[in-house]
């Protein structure tokens, strides 16, 4: 129930909650029809040909509405399937879990399309339908959703569920003005969505110029990079330390993909089994042994400092400081080249079960910048092409966060639009 605009002037109370004294509450059975999408197996998509769309789309492609199109069918599945038309909404009828099934996506406009199986297809009449996508997809109509979905491994909603939902309805002018606010905030975070693709594209691009040495600063010189045995530059390190049973332990562990580190649940040491711990420092590099074929090593970062690893990982210090710098090795390791060079220093017949061997590890040899500064002047780089995406995200997530944050507001009454 909302009890937000509890007594408040020009709000009346509902058996569904508190809402302005204009805005009516009806069931989605009494707004429209219902209707079912047919057909489209993942085998007839194609490249091109009729646009279509299947349930799993709905809740991994789109959010509020249908801007475009992700798959093709030819002419004989389209005869086979279920055209949509304008103002009607797509309602997942399947999924995973109970977040996934009536996730619901707006089609408002004229082109042909057609919708596969496991959609159940709403007609409304006499409402936006941009406005009622919001609505069906906020956190308020996600609890209804849930209560009426049926299942266990995989989840099911049916049109007779979702008839007797319950939906607030301001005057259609005031529908549309919210709909028309809401979709600026989408617009921005679409658009800064695409601005952080397009940067990530630009830094692995950097990456591929820079960490090869194919693009070089003016001040680098002609020296050709040199080749190098990684032993030469680092050396393995054991830090083990003693603890006792009422010990808070900081443990952490690494991603797959070149994702870093991440702290682990701390635990006392008497809840800890195995008796190997070491100590791990800023700019050491840690290295999964079971799962660095898979990319997971990474420099350590201050705000590690001092926390723990098991037996399961291997660490290694810069040897030669004044040669090797080790920013720019933690960004040399996210290569291609490098990771297969990990997996050829392990032992195993199947990637799964790969187990890093250092020693083998500390006798390969790779191809390094020949001067401190130019290893510098590319981490410094690559640095600041990451720390412009992490700020561009830090933006997009406060979007998304203040659209959550007018959507609770506008959809509810508690705030209300000038007409």
């Amino acid at each position: 129930m909302n009890d937000r605009n509890k007594n408040m002037h020009g709000c009346k109370k509902t058996p569904h909650g508190w809402i302005p004294s204009e805005w009516d509450i009806k069931t989605l059975g009494e707004l429209g029809s219902f209707s079912k999408g047919k057909g489209i197996s993942n085998s007839e998509k194609q490249k091109n040909g009729y646009p279509c769309i299947t349930y799993g789309d709905i809740y991994t492609k789109y959010d509020i509405r249908i801007k475009k199109f992700f798959s093709f069918i030819d002419e004989k599945s389209a005869r086979a399937s279920q055209r949509i038309y304008k103002g009607c909404i797509l309602f997942a009828g399947s999924g995973e879990t109970l977040d996934d099934i009536g996730k619901c996506v707006a089609f408002d406009n004229n082109e042909e399309a057609y919708a596969g199986g496991d959609i159940i297809i709403f007609t409304p009449r006499g409402v936006n339908v941009i406005y009622l996508s919001y609505l069906l997809n906020s956190h308020n109509m996600l609890k209804d959703r849930r209560k009426i979905g049926q299942g266990h491994s995989v989840v099911h909603i049916y049109s007779s569920g979702l008839g007797v939902l319950n939906v607030h309805l301001p005057p259609l002018s005031e529908q549309g003005k919210i709909a028309e606010i809401l979709s600026i905030w989408d617009e921005a975070i679409a658009n800064l969505t695409k601005l952080v693709e397009e940067k990530e594209k630009l830094k692995q691009c950097l990456m591929q110029q820079l960490l090869t040495g194919k693009l070089r600063f003016k001040s680098s010189g002609k020296s050709p990079w040199k080749e190098v045995h990684m032993g030469e530059l680092l050396t393995r390190v054991f830090r083990p330390i003693d603890w006792t049973a009422d010990m808070q332990l900081s443990l952490v562990s690494l991603r797959r993909r070149c994702g870093g580190l991440f702290r682990r649940p701390d635990v006392l040491g008497g809840d800890y089994k195995t008796q190997d711990l070491h100590e791990i420092k800023t700019d050491d590099f840690l290295v999964s042994k079971r799962q660095v074929s898979h990319g997971a090593w990474a420099l350590v970062l201050p705000d590690f400092e001092g926390s723990q690893v098991s037996k399961e990982y291997a660490i290694f210090v810069n040897k030669s400081p004044d040669k090797f710098h080790m920013p720019f090795f933690a960004w040399l390791a996210q290569t291609p080249r490098m990771i297969r060079l990990a997996r050829v220093a392990s032992i195993g017949v199947h990637i799964e079960k790969l187990i890093f061997d250092p020693e083998v590890f500390l006798r390969e040899s790779i191809l390094i910048p020949p001067s401190l500064a130019e290893q510098k002047q590319i981490a410094d780089a690559l640095d600041s092409a990451h720390s412009e995406i992490l700020l561009l995200r830090a933006q997009r997530v406060a979007l998304d966060q203040q659209k959550r944050g007018l959507m609770q507001k506008l959809l509810t009454g508690e705030v209300r639009v000038r007409m």
